[in-house]
Formats: structure tokens, C-alpha cells, sequence
């Protein structure tokens, strides 16, 4: 197909055949040793299949999860929008294969009403969640410093010494959790020689060159990230900010991340399913996108917070997430069509008014959580362009345009 432009609907991974055959024929093979898994279209089939080319760790249930209620409505795949920028209106089922999803779950109040699966993306698949990961991760700091066991005012380097000598040593950790670090970094999705491209090296995500002497793992790796300015000043989106807290809930808590994420919001919140957290060789966690899960139990997690924490999470720590970041330091130039939004607590907050906040991964990943219109969303997808300025023309309008419709 080279040199075919494939949409929502031919590059489905079932109509392409991927991985089909025992064996499958070479032209339908996907290889981690030629970074297939990370590349359009067999991204349509990996991403829902990732233990396959990475190793992970389990983060798992209990068992004794239950699914939500079903009240399925044949009406909110009609409902319409215009796309941010402009354009004619479509329909959000349409809107569905121009962000290449893969599956996706509307709740309101508490009961699925809109439910669809693509390709070979089904209920109890563990889908990569990518950066919705990060979210998890600074609840988690939240509950700990609700807990007193976590100052966000304390440089990171009085926890984590052997940060010291990077650009996050003399960070706080709240400017950690806020993304408000002054780092040498760039989160160039396109560019293979950025910060990003490094950092995915260290990890072991694709192949290394065999010219590579860089790190082998991520903590080592975030040992060499240099400061670049003033901490504090301004939000700049960088994964390896996740990563330090990964390491920074380790230390306190004497657990691993895994383990973390298991008895604090696997078990007590009824997850129905294990998850899968990647790993880099020396065991490391890819705190800052490294997490597959099934889609109701990310839609769990949203419909926690959306009430409060559901006894789980303690209203006091989700208030302090919902109360987001600070605009003014938002990064306007670089998201262009997040006007008046925010970044605070690893969560994305829209300042509309609805208080909508989202966690937002690359290639489409969402739990969005509207508490006015008492909505959650969650989607997985396999869009071809990583950044999510790719989708939010369509996506953004769509889940206000679902509000609306849900609470007329």
C-alpha cells in the first residue's frame, strides 16, 4: 500500500490483516527489532497489543470488580458539532474514525450510554495509555501529600540525592508535578534527535543503534537531563517530569510504582481487570506513558474522581487537583487551541465552565472528566500523528456537544 493515504476505515487492523496466521505471512508481520509497533498503520494493532514488543509488570486486581450499568442511548451518535476552526458540521460517530479510535466509553452519572469498539480493540483489551499515565502518577502524589508524606515545597534532590546534579535537583516537587521545570529538553515527537528521542532510547521503546552509548534505563537516564533558566516560570510539557515522580513514590513509600497503583487504586477502586505497566531493562517504570489498562477501568478512574474520589481518593487531594494550574503560565504558542486552559497535578484543566480536566496521551489516548454535566469519557485510539493538536479540532467539540446533549 505504499503511497495509499489510509483513513479511519482502511486502516482498520483487521481489514489490513495484521499478525494473522500461524505464522503470519512476512508482509503481515509486526517487528519490535524494525520498530514496526511504533509506526502507521501497525500502530492500529499494536497499541492494543503492546506486552508483545515490551516488557511489563503487572499492576493488578482484585477480582472482585463489577462492570457499570449499561443504559446504551441510539441517539448521541447523531449529535452534531462544528470542528474547532470551523468547517461543516458532523456527526460524533463520524468524528469517531477521524480520530482513529479504537474504543471508547461515555458515562453519565455513573452508567455507560455510548459504547463503541474498533478493530481488534475489544473490552478486555489492555490498550497503551501513553501520557494518560502521568495522571495516575500525580493522583498518586496528591494522595501522598495529603498524607503528609510528600512537601511539595521540598526540593527534589532532598528526596531523590541522586538527582542533584540535573536540572531537577533543585526543582521542587510541585513545580515537578506542575511541569513547571526549567529543563534542557524538547518533546519533538518528529525528531528522532530531541529530548524525546533520548529519552525513548534510554527506555529501550524501539531498537537502539548500534552506535548508542547513551543509558540503558530511565533513572539513569534522568540523571543527565541539564536545567536550562528558571524553574517555575512557565509550563513546558516534558514526559521525564513523571518519571521523577515515579522515583520520588518510590522513595516514600518504600514500594515500586506497580505496587503503588495496585493497593492504592487497582483493588480499593474494583478495577476489572489487571494492568500492564512497561519497564525498561533494569526494571524502571515508564511512569510517564507506560500503561495498559482496560477502557472501563480507565473510565473507573474518571468516575472517581468525578465524584470526589469515591472514598478511594480523599476529596481533599481531588479538590487540589481540580483546581488546576496556573493560566498564566500555560504555554499559549504551543497550544493553540487550549485557549484559557491550564496544566496542574499531571492533569490537563480546560477552565471552561464546566470545570472539565482531562488526562490526554499521544495518538488520541483521553479520560475526559466534565462534573457539570456529570460525564466521563474515556478513549483509546491509534491516530497517526502523535501530537493531540491532530484530533482536538474534532474532539474537543465533541465531548462539550455530548454534554450538552446528556443534560439538555
Amino acid at each position: 500500500m505504499a503511497g495509499d493515504v489510509l483513513d479511519g476505515v482502511t486502516s482498520d487492523p483487521v481489514t489490513m490483516g495484521w499478525m494473522v496466521g500461524a505464522p503470519p505471512p512476512p508482509e503481515k508481520r509486526i517487528l519490535a527489532a524494525r520498530a514496526d509497533h511504533m509506526r502507521f498503520p501497525m500502530i492500529r494493532w499494536s497499541y492494543s497489543n503492546m506486552r508483545s514488543f515490551c516488557p511489563t509488570i503487572r499492576v493488578a486486581a482484585s477480582g472482585a470488580g463489577t462492570s457499570f450499568p449499561r443504559a446504551l442511548r441510539d441517539d448521541l451518535g447523531a449529535v452534531r458539532f462544528t470542528p474547532l476552526g470551523g468547517g461543516a458540521d458532523m456527526a460524533f460517530e463520524d468524528a469517531l474514525l477521524e480520530a482513529f479510535t479504537d474504543g471508547i466509553l461515555v458515562l453519565h452519572k455513573g452508567q455507560v450510554v455510548f459504547e463503541r469498539w474498533f478493530g481488534v480493540t475489544g473490552p478486555e483489551t489492555r490498550h497503551i495509555a501513553f501520557s494518560v499515565t502521568k495522571s495516575f502518577v500525580g493522583t498518586l502524589v496528591q494522595m501522598l501529600v495529603g498524607e503528609g508524606r510528600i512537601d511539595l515545597s521540598a526540593t527534589v534532590d532532598s528526596v531523590i540525592p541522586e538527582l542533584a546534579p540535573s536540572g531537577f535537583g533543585s526543582a521542587t516537587i510541585g513545580q515537578v508535578l506542575d511541569m513547571t521545570t526549567a529543563l534542557d529538553f524538547s518533546e519533538d515527537y518528529a525528531n528522532p534527535n530531541s529530548g524525546i528521542g533520548a529519552y525513548s532510547a534510554a527506555l529501550g521503546l524501539t531498537p537502539r543503534p548500534a552506535s548508542y552509548t547513551g543509558p540503558h534505563n530511565l533513572w539513569d537516564y534522568l540523571t543527565t537531563v541539564p536545567r536550562a533558566g528558571k524553574h517555575g516560570e512557565g509550563f513546558v510539557y516534558r514526559t521525564p517530569n513523571t518519571d521523577v515522580l515515579a522515583w520520588i513514590i518510590t522513595r516514600v513509600t518504600g514500594q515500586p510504582l506497580h505496587e503503588v497503583l495496585t493497593k492504592r487504586l487497582w483493588h480499593p477502586l474494583g478495577m476489572l481487570g489487571d494492568a500492564d505497566l512497561m519497564v525498561d531493562e533494569a526494571g524502571s517504570p515508564f511512569a510517564g506513558g507506560g500503561l495498559n489498562l482496560r477502557l472501563e477501568d480507565l473510565a473507573r478512574f474518571g468516575e472517581a474522581l468525578r465524584l470526589g474520589g469515591a472514598g478511594v481518593i480523599a476529596e481533599a487531594d481531588v479538590e487540589r487537583i481540580r483546581t488546576g494550574g496556573d493560566p498564566d503560565r500555560f504555554h499559549k504558542l504551543a497550544y493553540p487551541l487550549l485557549g484559557g486552559w491550564s496544566y496542574g497535578s499531571q492533569w490537563w484543566h480546560s477552565g471552561d465552565n464546566h470545570g472539565a480536566f482531562s488526562a490526554r496521551g499521544i495518538h488520541g489516548q483521553t479520560l475526559w472528566i466534565d462534573p457539570v454535566a456529570e460525564m466521563v469519557i474515556a478513549r483509546f485510539a491509534s491516530h497517526p500523528t502523535a501530537a493531540n493538536g491532530a484530533n482536538d479540532p474534532h474532539s474537543l467539540p465533541a465531548w462539550r456537544a455530548l454534554a450538552d446533549a446528556l443534560n439538555p
